[in-house]
């Protein structure tokens, strides 16, 4: 009742899950990560257990072949079960039970498992291997994710329909200001076109915790501008870099603010948002 992908980035920092399904809140249930040991895919009447499991499993050495066995062959009801595994080094493992609803099936590669059942057909997981394979191997893991989720969805997708889809990505103190390894945990819980809408989800995440890769400084023509946009905004310091933070604060910017200087992305988002008032 569910498709997903398993993926390690290309540079071998980050792991995700990429999962979609006519099922209230998959992304509550179906993706683990864990960095550095991979990342697990667990579905098909899932057996939760499979994420701490194959997590202590990887964490004693085991490749992800060797993990997904072991779950299996101590799971008496395995027959039923689906799941997919990328370990930390990117060797990948898939398991459809031969009890799994059809169409159920997977494929696995270079650093990526990609698993369904209850589909279309097999083309919603060739699909979405397709896609995953195009993909720029040098963007963000989530895009190349959602790109094979969505690949997978317009291709036929879950048989009975949509409801649910969700991105988790993880890689050492990727998360907000280093604190954690989650990078993206974005869910839709509930919608008439789940994969579609973690498209918009996606963007806000990459407006307010991507990193800056350009910077501009703060003099001439651009201080006046981002002058202009904080005054309409009511960010009325007189000093340009505090009135700068107050909003960077106020408008969840903070991870952009760059000292002394201004990431374009955040001028663009605060003139566009003075030019609404």
């Amino acid at each position: 009742m569910t498709f997903s992908i398993v993926a390690r980035s290309a540079d071998g920092d980050r792991w995700g899950v990429a999962v979609a399904s006519k099922f209230l809140a998959a992304g509550a249930v179906v993706p683990g990560v864990r960095a550095p040991l991979g990342a697990i895919a667990t579905q098909s009447f899932a057996n939760l257990r499979y994420i701490p499991d194959g997590f202590a499993l990887l964490a004693e050495g085991r490749s992800a072949h060797e993990a997904l066995e072991s779950l299996v062959l101590d799971d008496e009801d395995h027959g039923q079960r689906q799941a997919g595994i990328v370990d930390g080094r990117g060797r990948a493992a898939t398991f459809t039970g031969e009890d799994c609803l059809p169409w159920a099936g997977g494929v696995i590669g270079p650093g990526y498992a990609i698993q369904g059942n209850i589909l279309t057909g097999p083309e919603v997981v060739s699909e979405m291997e397709r896609a995953f394979l195009a993909s720029d191997r040098s963007d963000p893991l989530a895009h190349r994710l959602h790109a094979a989720l969505l690949a997978g969805d317009r291709a036929g997708g879950d048989s009975r329909g949509r409801q649910s889809a969700a991105v988790l990505v993880g890689g050492l103190g990727a998360g907000y200001g280093g604190g954690s390894d989650i990078a993206v945990d974005l869910r839709v819980d509930d919608h008439p076109d789940p994969v579609v809408e973690l498209v918009r989800l996606l963007r806000v995440h990459d407006l307010l915790f991507g990193k800056p890769t350009e910077t501009w400084p703060l003099e001439g023509d651009v201080a006046d501008r981002l002058r202009r946009a904080l005054d309409a905004l009511g960010y009325r310091d007189p000093d340009l870099l505090d009135a700068l933070e107050h909003a960077a604060g106020v408008e969840n910017l903070e991870e952009r603010l760059v000292p002394g200087a201004v990431d374009p992305v955040v001028l663009t988002y605060l003139e566009e948002r003075a030019a609404e008032r």
